[in-house]
């Protein structure tokens, strides 16, 4: 067939692009050679309008053992020669089409991100939006992805432990979710995504290739229409068990010492594994297409360099020891075959049936080498006119603050998940130390040692979509909080940046000012950053999505049973406030759900006072001077202290001591950099003494279960945790709440 710029932008490629090709070829590509360009040079996987500011976070430092964009996931060193593994990606768009698929397969994915490089996945987190709950449609899609994502990994064998959920409108067509996973590996068992050696054999190993996934880099990378059902077949089929065959047969054939290389067929399929393999090691591959193991018969050389099919990988060996590879992939009954050879050239070249179907360097493809990248225009927003004029005087401080409460508890982004994680197993494989004593981040034992992990998925949405600047400090802020909170030391970020459309400038203003707020505060927490995914045309015909940039964050306990736990302990307890309350509702659940206030400011933050705040925290916990620690967040103050009472049945009787505050904003505003903590009456001094001058306020003390709020009776904890646990299933149809709990 003629390849002509019509055809090129069919495939998502524009002209300017199109005559980029023909240049970097020195002629017009073929069909197979415009179609591998069209997936790696897609947003999804080029990062073509993002790559400019990415390269401006801070990417070295820390416990790093490699930098960010060299690996599959990120690397960082725990001590006793054991590294930590971690990263988070997007499954955004097949999720909103196929819910279960869509979700089940990013679940899938981000695995394999860790053991390609050797390390045992021990821990999955997610990070989930939304629209309205009230929605059928959103109810569909809750449904469908929490399935997903807890078949995929509870058949995996691999503990979901930890996660965030919010509804907003805006993500009613689009939701997101965004999976994490984190692994560990021994010192020297580690193993790079690079072809090396000419020569060397290029195996294909695992599940066979069929038509599911085909062009899913380049779905990835457009808006969300009416239109979009129709591109069906990108989104992929998912199979766990299959999956951990792969996992156990890549850690056993690593230990043979005959694996050069390895990665994923992840987006893009075989032609971005050949592509980034051989760019990495600055050589080309031979590669025999019809050698591929396929699961339908008679597929076409674009069809399979494009497949995402799941549960693959490319494997380099050295020569001469194919046999040990295939025989540790026969034990486990997956496929195994050699498809080519490492080449010298540079070149990519893709033969069906003998004859030559695609030949492109692989350079000019890939990410950092060939592929395109982009400096988009930006400019502020339009609707921060909006947030200017908002005025908290206008707001009429409530009468009844208990009723106003009873509404916060049961808001959906607030409510308890126990329907969505009890769809998670969380214990399987039993290293997690958190299930049965509540932290604020999740803590997994490290096995074979004293260490526990640290885990985080962190970022309010609605403050980005304030200040994108301050705002995405804040979710960086709020993930280290977490982990201090728990008694854990911050190491590092992996991040996945949802935003709309990068060629709108108000969308991408956002984006630039995220990745500027993300920077300064991952240097002030030395937390590099290893990596990660950006999620662009988070968009539909209403509009963009708010700007997301989930934030996942990993820390280290030295000693797992030292960890800091968010629950009351014991009756006659005191309770203080660390950090200072404020006269502040701003941008806060209490104002957009209950008052019906979309546009207002972000809520007070200092980074500075934040790190002072962390720092504190971590003294506390070492000296063991608190009983409990929790991070005051979504809700206010009074929804961190329900939190801290719920797991054994206390309460609370507390007292707002500053007089100018309104009440709402002392209950319910979100000011940042605030702790609640549980303290003996023996050991206050000492507390105060580690404080010093860093403000603090003793709120009351811990109850035998009444709670009690500026000298009033609030009732009894159960009836709060009644509301706080029911109001999401209350939400549900009876039909999705069903299936849902049917699969339980």
């Amino acid at each position: 067939m003629e390849v002509t710029v019509k055809t090129a932008q069919q495939l998502r490629l524009t002209a300017e692009e199109f005559e980029l090709i023909k240049q970097k070829l020195g002629r017009t590509p073929n069909f197979n050679e415009l179609c591998a360009f069209s997936g790696m040079w897609s947003e999804h996987c080029s990062y073509k309008n993002s790559i400019k500011w990415l390269k401006t976070l801070p990417r070295e430092g820390g416990r790093m053992l490699v930098k960010a964009g060299e690996e599959n996931a990120g690397l960082m060193d725990i001590g006793d020669g054991l590294g930590v593994v971690f990263k988070i990606e997007s499954h955004n768009h097949p999720s909103a089409i196929e819910p279960f698929q869509g979700a089940a397969t990013g679940v899938g994915g981000i695995h394999r991100d860790i053991f390609t490089m050797g390390a045992r996945p021990i821990a999955a987190l997610n990070s989930l939006r939304f629209g309205n709950l009230e929605e059928d449609k959103t109810q569909h899609l809750l449904s469908g992805v929490v399935h997903g994502i807890g078949h995929y990994g509870n058949c995996f064998g691999v503990p979901t432990v930890g996660g965030e959920i919010y509804f907003d409108e805006c993500y009613h067509t689009n939701p997101l979710v965004n999976a994490m996973s984190v692994g560990i590996v021994k010192a020297g068992e580690t193993v790079s995504a690079t072809a090396l050696g000419k020569g060397n054999p290029v195996m294909f190993v695992g599940s066979a290739t069929g038509k599911d996934g085909i062009g899913g880099a380049s779905f990835a990378s457009a808006d969300i229409t009416a239109e979009s059902a129709q591109d069906l077949p990108a989104v992929q089929v998912g199979d766990p068990f299959q999956e951990k065959k792969l996992l156990e047969a890549c850690l056993e054939v690593i230990q043979t010492g005959a694996v050069v290389g390895m990665q994923d067929m992840g987006a893009a399929g075989i032609i971005c594994s050949t592509a980034e393999m051989s760019a990495k090691g600055e050589v080309g591959m031979k590669i025999d297409l019809d050698k591929v193991p396929t699961r339908q018969k008679h597929m076409k050389t674009w069809e399979l360099l494009l497949s995402e099919s799941q549960e693959r990988m490319l494997l380099v060996a050295e020569k001469g020891r194919e046999e040990e590879v295939k025989k540790v992939f026969d034990k486990w009954d997956l496929p195994c075959s050699v498809i080519g050879e490492v080449t010298d050239d540079g070149k990519l070249d893709f033969y069906m049936n003998g004859q030559l179907d695609a030949s492109i360097p692989a350079y000019e493809l890939v990410l950092g080498g060939g592929a395109p990248q982009y400096e988009r225009e930006y400019s502020e927003p339009a609707y921060f006119a909006e947030i200017k004029k908002f005025n908290p005087d206008s707001i009429p401080v409530p009468e009844d603050l208990k009723a106003m409460a009873e509404q916060i508890v049961q808001l959906p982004s607030i409510a308890s998940k126990k329907w969505i994680y009890n769809q998670y197993d969380s214990m399987v494989g039993t290293n997690n130390t958190s299930t049965n004593t509540p932290t604020d981040a999740a803590v997994v034992l490290v096995k074979g040692t004293r260490k526990g992990i640290a885990m985080t998925t962190d970022c309010n949405s609605r403050y980005v979509f304030a200040d994108p600047y301050k705002g995405t400090m804040i979710a960086v802020s709020e993930a280290a909080r977490n982990i201090v909170c728990s008694g854990g030391q911050p190491l590092g970020v992996t991040n996945c940046l949802n935003f709309g459309n990068p060629y709108d400038p108000e969308v991408y203003y956002q984006f630039v000012q995220a990745i500027k707020g993300m920077g300064e505060a991952c240097r002030k927490f030395d937390t590099p950053v290893t990596g990660g995914n950006v999620s662009f045309y988070n968009q539909n015909p209403d509009g963009p999505v708010y700007p997301t940039p989930t934030i996942g964050m990993v820390g280290l306990l030295e000693d797992v049973s030292k960890k800091m736990t968010l629950d009351f302990k014991e009756t006659g307890d005191i309770i203080l406030l660390i950090g200072s309350s404020g006269d502040d509702i701003n941008s806060s659940q209490y104002l957009s759900k209950i008052c019906g206030v979309e546009f207002s400011p972000l809520p007070h933050f200092d980074l500075e006072e934040e790190y002072t705040l962390q720092q504190k925290i971590t003294e506390l916990i070492g000296k063991g001077l608190i009983e409990s620690a929790h991070d005051v967040s979504e809700g206010g103050l009074f929804i961190t202290l329900l939190e801290s009472s719920f797991n054994n049945t206390l309460g609370f009787d507390v007292v707002a001591n500053d007089y100018n505050i309104r009440k709402d904003a002392q209950w319910f505003g979100e000011k940042q950099s605030r702790v609640v903590v549980s303290v003996k009456k023996e050991k206050l001094d000492a507390v105060k003494k580690v404080l010093g001058n860093h403000s603090f306020e003793e709120l009351g003390m811990v109850t035998d279960g009444s709670v009690e709020v500026d000298g009033m009776e609030w009732g009894h904890i159960e009836d709060w945790k009644e509301k706080y646990d029911s109001a999401i299933e209350n939400y549900l149809s009876k039909e999705e709440a069903g299936s849902a709990l049917s699969s339980i």
